[in-house]
């Protein structure tokens, strides 16, 4: 009986494991790289069942950030001042897609919250707002300095502004109504915040800025809770070397660190201990995680060819992808 039982358990374990690879075998991972400024040279690279299935050569002026929402890729790009979008099927992108002229905003980030897309500008100062069923820009929110990163909790934005409009290093981070399109709060949260991540109530803002005449970096992380509005601030100084991506892997939030990426503690510290990819600091140029994989891209002189390492959850090395100039930014699209 106890043999019955043991076939059974096999059975059911390679049913699951086959469904799970079956369920995974059409996620397409896209790879923006940024190209070099001035030469609108920024591609996009689509992998599926680790192999390049599709490029998307000269698309513009530095390919900044991307976004997936349901079938649709949104493809910001900085210095062309555009937002392309493409739709997604399980064999790629369609062309030629969408393109939607920022007028000379400098186009950063985007989320798509309540069937709108926001995206941060530096140049204009604003947070754009673009109707998704008429592709037309239907409004602006403006800020007090550049915004960077923007995140919806879905109910309000979260907008981190990175630099002040003289460039110097600028310290909060605004809660936005998109009922009234209005400021409703703004938090202090230490120099140059990049990038926000919601983790269940805990705003994480990774930050990095510089000295006056910009010889020194120095590294922090931040956090408001959304519930009590307390705001949390750690500083690293400079001997701590830190990338500005934050991600949520294995259930942790990490940020990009010595190399790798490294797990977060609640008081903002970091556990060394945890750190997954062993590159040399100057040549990690992003990281992301989804699905139990961790996609860090790697420049050495910032030319074509470059290269994206996929780590498993060990640490180890499964997969290389060779994509164009300085892999910026990565998405995922699930079937």
């Amino acid at each position: 009986m106890k043999n019955v039982y043991l076939i059974i358990l096999l059975v059911f374990t390679v049913a699951c494991e086959d469904k799970i690879q079956k369920e995974n075998s059409n996620d397409l991972i896209f790879v923006a790289s940024e190209g070099n400024y001035g030469n609108s040279n920024g591609s996009i690279s689509v992998f599926k069942n680790n192999k390049k299935i599709q490029t998307l050569d000269a698309i513009g002026d530095v390919v900044q950030s991307l976004t997936v929402h349901e079938n649709k890729l949104f493809v910001v790009i900085n210095n062309s001042h555009l937002i392309k979008i493409f739709t997604i099927t399980s064999s790629g992108l369609n062309l030629p897609g969408i393109d939607i002229n920022t007028h000379n905003s400098g186009p950063r980030e985007l989320v798509v919250h309540n069937d709108k897309a926001y995206f941060t500008n530096h140049y204009t100062q604003d947070i754009k707002i673009l109707n998704l069923k008429t592709y037309y820009i239907e409004g602006n929110i403006k800020v007090e300095g550049l915004p960077e990163s923007i995140v919806s909790d879905g109910n309000h934005l979260w907008v981190a502004i990175n630099m002040n409009s003289d460039y110097s290093s600028a310290s909060s981070v605004v809660k936005i109504n998109t009922e009234y399109n209005q400021i409703i709060k703004t938090f202090e949260v230490g120099k140059g915040p990049q990038q926000l991540l919601i983790n269940e109530n805990l705003i994480w803002i990774s930050r990095t800025h510089y000295s006056q005449d910009f010889t020194e970096t120095f590294f922090g992380t931040s956090s408001i809770n959304k519930i009590t509005d307390k705001v949390m601030i750690m500083e690293y100084g400079t001997g701590t070397v830190c990338g500005g991506d934050l991600m949520k892997f294995e259930g942790l939030v990490h940020r990009t660190f010595d190399g790798g990426i490294a797990p977060l503690k609640l008081d903002l510290g970091i556990k060394r201990l945890g750190r997954i990819g062993n590159f040399r600091k100057e040549q990690l140029y992003s990281a992301n995680a989804f699905e139990g994989k961790v996609y860090m891209g790697i420049t050495s002189d910032y030319t074509a060819p470059d290269t994206v390492f996929v780590h498993d959850s060990s640490g180890d090395i499964t997969e290389t992808f060779i994509v164009d100039a300085a892999p910026g930014d990565f998405a995922i699209w699930r079937q």
